[in-house]
């Protein structure tokens, strides 16, 4: 896995644990960089994607909300809701290309939810680049 995948595994993780556990996202990523060691690039890529997706968190949850009909932001799970912000937030960023983007969200949801959650982030971050 190359420096920004895992960069991006560790961001969403961060997201994910300062929401479940209602932690600031600083807490969160020094708890996830604690339990294994990584180069200093890729901890740097993940502390500005999760600090970056995490004070923007607001915005991103409306535009998730507009693209996800019929599916309020708290009838998603915890995980899909942070690989979506996650992707949002990069996506608005515009270094990377949407594609490796979307393609990494994808590979996240089937690693750490499920084929369907896949499925739905696919079409959610579909919808948002046709916009």
């Amino acid at each position: 896995m190359g420096k920004r995948s895992t960069s991006r595994r560790l961001a969403m993780q961060a997201i994910y644990q300062a929401d479940l556990a209602g932690i600031e996202i600083e807490a969160a990523l020094r708890n996830i960089s604690e339990s294994e060691k990584f180069i200093p690039e890729t901890l740097d890529f993940a502390s500005f994607l999760a600090k970056a997706t995490w004070d923007a968190r607001g915005g991103i949850d409306k535009i998730i909300e507009q693209l996800a009909i019929d599916w309020p932001l708290d009838r998603m799970g915890k995980v899909d809701r942070s690989i979506l912000r996650l992707a949002i937030q990069e996506l608005k960023i515009g270094e990377t290309p949407a594609s490796v983007i979307i393609n990494e969200a994808i590979e996240l949801a089937k690693k750490y939810s499920g084929e369907e959650a896949a499925k739905f982030i696919n079409g959610i971050l579909g919808a948002y680049v046709r916009r």
